[in-house]
């Protein structure tokens, strides 16, 4: 697996990295925590260094899996978690909260769960609007001060936001969402991240699933799949935009790849900064996703990608209203 440096700070990481939430909460039940396990030490075995988590993702549950599924290879890999939420009952319960002695707390609970004595990388999950991201930045500068945390991240911020953190404590990553069918990042976002020397970690880098082909319009999706929720999602939706899937099949036929591996090539053709973290509860797809490294898309079939994919419309919002609500702008 090639690598690839985050931010100016120099955090190498795989050129692919693995999101961990999907094994424990938002795409249906939870993976039987042995196979999770599974899943995240056969991409070790295949070279991914970069593993992605949150206290949210469960809650807790997700940082306890990862956890004990990296606690032999501490040293070999990086972690990323988050910190940021307050949780109610239901997932339209979820909160804000990145008061500074929150996220100390969090830090140490996090710590204690990931079995580890520092946290490679902490973002901010979602920006809270009641706090400073002075406060918040200045927070976690202190934390990489006593070596508790090695780099800042922040999550779905602005680019007023970004730049403001940065000011106080140097922001290795953003991650947000990016992918073929959600391209808004491209309008400010890389451009900062660019001229500010901080690294892109794309989340959904396949659409939730649907860049994959795997979903159409018959598709049925579990009570506790955030999918039910989200606009694109509807069977309308899906209809509609099975044109992209047409598009990205026929582009991966000529490549000899598939659907998936197209869209992750894709964004590492974009730039060499940006490490997409796809998420999967099977071996097969981790197999499937990790081929994406190599494949080599030239300027050519990046013009074609681009200008095949100009043509169509996707339909149907990325978040429902109230998880809207929470992307910094």
């Amino acid at each position: 697996m090639r690598k690839r440096k985050l931010g100016s700070g120099g955090l190498e990481v795989s050129a692919i990295g693995l999101g961990c939430m999907g094994l424990s909460s938002g795409y249906g039940p939870a993976a039987d925590t042995r196979d999770a396990i599974r899943v995240i030490r056969a991409a070790v075995d295949r070279g991914v260094t970069f593993f992605d988590t949150a206290e949210a993702y469960g809650p807790y549950k997700n940082e306890e899996l990862v956890g004990e599924a990296l606690a032999p290879f501490r040293d070999q890999v990086v972690i990323a978690t988050k910190f940021g939420h307050a949780f109610g009952r239901e997932l339209r319960d979820l909160g804000m909260n990145s008061r500074p002695e929150h996220i100390r707390q969090v830090a140490e609970a996090s710590l204690q769960r990931l079995r580890t004595d520092r946290i490679d990388l902490f973002y901010q999950h979602r920006v809270d609007p009641a706090v400073p991201i002075e406060d918040v930045a200045g927070t976690v500068r202190d934390l990489i001060q006593q070596g508790k945390v090695r780099h800042f991240g922040l999550s779905e911020a602005g680019v007023q936001t970004i730049r403001r953190a940065h000011a106080v404590q140097p922001v290795t990553a953003l991650q947000s969402e990016y992918s073929l069918w959600w391209r808004e990042p491209e309008q400010a976002i890389l451009p900062t991240l660019e001229a500010l020397g901080i690294g892109f970690v794309p989340f959904s880098p396949l659409g939730k699933g649907f860049l994959t082909g795997a979903i159409g319009a018959d598709t049925t999706f579990g009570s506790n799949d955030m999918r039910r929720m989200v606009p694109r999602f509807t069977p309308e939706a899906r209809t509609a935009n099975q044109v992209v899937i047409d598009a990205l099949a026929q582009i991966a036929a000529q490549k000899q790849a598939t659907p998936a591996q197209i869209a992750l090539a894709w964004l590492l053709a974009r730039k060499p900064w940006i490490v997409p973290i796809p998420g999967t509860t099977k071996l097969h797809r981790l197999e499937e996703n990790l081929g994406a490294a190599d494949v080599d898309l030239t300027s050519d079939d990046l013009r074609g990608i681009d200008g095949a994919l100009a043509k169509l419309t996707v339909q149907g919002e990325r978040y429902p209203a109230f998880l809207a609500a929470m992307v910094d702008r």
